[in-house]
């Protein structure tokens, strides 16, 4: 069964509950949210679109871009995700790549990338926007468009206005489309020479949200409060209430709606929790689950989730390109850094999820999560992750990154390995250790990097209890906070080699 059959389904059994509310508070019942699913899907594929059709999309999460998506899926098209604003050359390497006939965005969008007085304005603020009205892949026709808002200066002439969409028939599908055909297609890593893009069948997805319900149930009245597409959808297929926060909210408003809308259930960033227990000690009574993802989740930031709130807090393994793999509790990973045992515990996989480990230690993952494969490279069975690993138990302990690795002699120093213990320290919120070159020997200094109140020479001296002595690094430097880049708000190691090689008179 295709990821959109299992909604439509969902939303004929439950026609006049609640499946969303918007960041403004606005609700959409499941009757209506089915209905207009189906209209976006017949009128698309009344101005021509046609199975297997890409669709560029540059549509901000709300409830708007969920049925539009939605409706791309289901009349057979592919959702192309090439986030405008990564510069002109990139997203002109991936548009090549990926050849979308179609382009969706706001119209806001349209504005800004064509109007000279606004492409100014945001490229002194150093957003560079490509020109998406006059989109061609050479080659191919010329680009149709979809835009979501009322029409504005910038929008093409014939473009096709979403709420058009929404106002028509909704008539119900002869069939469903192929569950294996691409579903979305997620640009990553990569450069302008060589793009690379993940590619998703509903199946995929499917397989994807089927493990995030069984790991964490979910059902009628439920509340989930996130942003995220990949929790909002298995809420969506259960039956229970997405909870959408406005875009840009402030952590004190994330905690107020998750009050106010009795959420059960949410999701965020380590990063972005930590900033919500700053302006809300204590979470709502309601919730039950708390998943933290995307980047891994220090002790500190677990240690102040479980005083903060009785729910279960979890924390989820997962790649781009298979998710979710694996899912801990916070108190079993706070175990595990308490007994001094190294590196990261992730989890035991989730059913069906196939872990091998290479010689070097590298993670291989397989499953029927696992994304088809790379878009114009030959489709894989498994994935090397990059990631380095043991298995304890049949647990999966993550040891580090083979791209992080440092050198010093003949040791081999990888920083997930020994991170989770320092960051249990005392006066360490979160902890990483990076190479920085010496100009005048050529060998890497091993930096410590720490965010917190940590004293650096008493940190110094608490460092041998934890990890070996040929990981005790050569200098250490605490920051306020450390640097980070993305959405998810990652860890940005390259910034952080900079600014520790200008700390370079700070050392501990």
């Amino acid at each position: 069964m295709t990821l959109v059959r299992q909604l439509l389904d969902q939303a004929a059994r439950t026609p006049d509950a609640v499946a969303l509310v918007s960041g403004n508070g606005a609700q959409l019942t499941y009757g209506e949210l089915r209905r207009q699913v189906l209209a976006v899907r017949h009128g698309l594929l009344s101005a021509g679109l046609e199975e297997g059709d890409g669709v560029l999309f540059s549509v901000r999460p709300s409830p708007e871009s969920l049925v539009l998506a939605l409706g791309v899926v289901a009349a057979g098209g592919v959702v192309v995700f090439a986030d405008p604003g990564a510069g002109p050359e990139m997203f002109t390497a991936r548009l090549r790549l990926a050849r979308p006939r179609w382009s969706a965005a706001e119209s806001v969008l349209y504005v800004g990338s064509r109007l000279r007085i606004v492409r100014a304005y945001a490229r002194r603020r150093g957003l560079l926007l490509p020109n998406l009205a006059e989109l061609q892949i050479p080659g191919e026709d010329p680009m149709r468009h979809v835009h979501v808002g009322r029409r504005l200066p910038g929008v093409p002439r014939r473009s096709v206005p979403l709420a058009g969409l929404l106002r028509g028939d909704a008539p119900e599908p002869a069939d469903d489309t192929d569950p294996d055909a691409p579903a979305a297609v997620i640009f990553t890593s990569g450069t302008t020479a060589a793009p690379r893009a993940v590619v998703h069948s509903q199946a995929s997805l499917a397989a994807a949200l089927g493990l995030f319900r069984g790991r964490m149930p979910l059902g009628p009245g439920d509340v989930v409060h996130t942003d995220q597409l990949m929790l909002g959808l298995p809420t969506l297929i259960s039956g229970a209430r997405w909870s959408m926060p406005p875009l840009f909210c402030s952590p004190a408003d994330f905690v107020r709606l998750m009050r106010e809308r009795g959420a059960t259930h949410t999701f965020c960033v380590p990063v972005h929790l930590a900033e919500i227990l700053d302006v809300a000690p204590q979470l709502p009574p309601s919730l039950r689950y708390v998943l933290l993802g995307a980047a891994p989740a220090p002790a500190g930031i677990l240690k102040r989730a479980t005083g903060a709130t009785s729910a279960e807090v979890l924390s989820v393994y997962a790649m781009t390109e298979i998710l979710p793999v694996a899912i801990a509790s916070a108190d079993e990973k706070i175990a595990h850094t308490a007994s001094g045992a190294e590196g990261d515990l992730l989890g035991a996989p989730l059913p069906g999820v196939g872990t091998r480990l290479a010689g070097d230690g590298e993670l291989f993952l397989s499953g029927p999560n696992l994304c088809r494969g790379y878009l114009g490279a030959e489709p894989f069975k498994e994935l090397a992750t990059g990631d380095l690993a043991r298995l304890d138990d049949g647990r999966i302990v993550l040891t580090g990154r083979k791209k992080d690795m440092l050198i010093r002699g003949k040791f081999n120093l990888y920083p997930g390995l020994y991170e989770p213990a320092i960051a249990a320290l005392p006066g360490v919120d979160e902890a990483a250790i990076v190479g920085v070159p010496d100009p005048a020997t050529g060998d890497e200094e091993v930096v410590l990097a720490v965010a917190g109140t940590a004293d650096p020479a008493r940190l110094r001296r608490g460092l041998p209890a934890v990890i070996d002595h040929d990981a005790l690094p050569d200098r250490i430097v605490v920051l306020g906070a450390l640097p980070r880049s993305g959405r998810t708000r990652k860890l940005d190691r390259d910034r952080l080699r900079d600014l520790a090689a200008r700390r370079a008179g700070a050392a501990g």
